[in-house]
């Protein structure tokens, strides 16, 4: 069943003056309940819009957003109760951190949403722990932060929200390797524990092939492959055509496959290819 539906979406940027800029074209999909969806693209191919149109902080020029079947612009003034359901969380969102503390910050978007402090004090103690916020930095300010905690407790102010759609765009950006792996360790526990759907906006093919089902590729404003991640990564050709590459790992197993061994050339992790090799290697022994 389908949670999002986005139906012949166009937006246009400036539209009727000289700035005008077409971001999407005739973008059409389903994202079904529960799936954890990635997001690639080059700069500039318009994966950043799509985000912002599925939750409503961007109208479409032309075409239609559907959320559990019902048109999110159907009643305008009820748009804010869409941005509670299908929460977004921006690029280096340590920027709009800005409470006295860390728990304000958390419940800001629970208080807005008119629930009791019972209710309040559990969400934000639950997305605190799922984003490994230890309890005793809930009473710091934000500002006394990491730059790994900052990203954290911005994004458990979303999920303190309870989104049936949480959607992140480039969560891990600027971060070190090990707070990048730490962060994308939470979402995938995160998205296996509360079952909901993810979006997952990023640079990295690696991040993407290692927790995503499926995978949207865009460029220039259209929609060019949505398929499994294994079947997207098997189409390095179409890739490169648009300013993309398969994530490393699949690139030395496919050279490998083209020395003659007898490895899967659509591997997509590092430890699914430590593995292939020992395999190959034990057939020859």
């Amino acid at each position: 069943m389908s949670v999002i539906r986005a139906e012949n979406i166009k937006f246009t940027y400036g539209s009727g003056t000289s700035l005008e800029k077409n971001a999407l074209d005739d973008v059409s999909l389903e994202i079904n309940e529960g799936e954890l969806v990635g997001i690639i693209g080059h700069t500039g191919s318009g994966k950043s819009t799509f985000v912002q149109l599925l939750n409503g902080l961007l109208r479409p020029t032309e075409g239609k957003i559907y959320f559990n079947g019902r048109d999110i612009w159907e009643k305008p003034k009820r748009i804010r109760e869409i941005r509670f359901k299908v929460g977004m969380v921006f690029q280096y969102p340590e920027y709009q951190l800005f409470e006295e503390t860390v728990y304000k910050d958390i419940a800001f978007g629970p208080k807005n949403m008119g629930l009791d402090e019972a209710e309040i004090y559990k969400r934000v103690h639950s997305a605190a722990e799922f984003t490994g916020i230890d309890e005793k930095l809930l009473e710091c300010s934000p500002f006394e932060l990491s730059g790994g905690e900052k990203r954290r407790a911005a994004i458990a102010g979303v999920i303190s929200m309870d989104p049936d759609v949480l959607i992140l765009d480039e969560p891990t950006a600027g971060l070190d390797p090990l707070g990048r792996d730490a962060l994308l360790c939470r979402i995938a526990d995160y998205h296996k524990i509360r079952n909901n759907t993810v979006l997952l906006v990023s640079h990295s093919m690696e991040d993407i092939a290692r927790i995503a089902d499926r995978i949207l590729v865009m460029s220039h404003g259209r929609k060019v492959m949505f398929d499994t991640t294994k079947n997207v990564f098997s189409n390095g050709d179409e890739l490169e055509k648009v300013g993309l590459r398969v994530p490393q790992i699949t690139k030395i197993m496919q050279l490998l496959r083209k020395e003659g061994m007898d490895v899967d050339p659509s591997t997509l992790t590092v430890d699914q290819g430590f593995n292939e090799i020992l395999s190959c290697l034990s057939k020859h022994k």
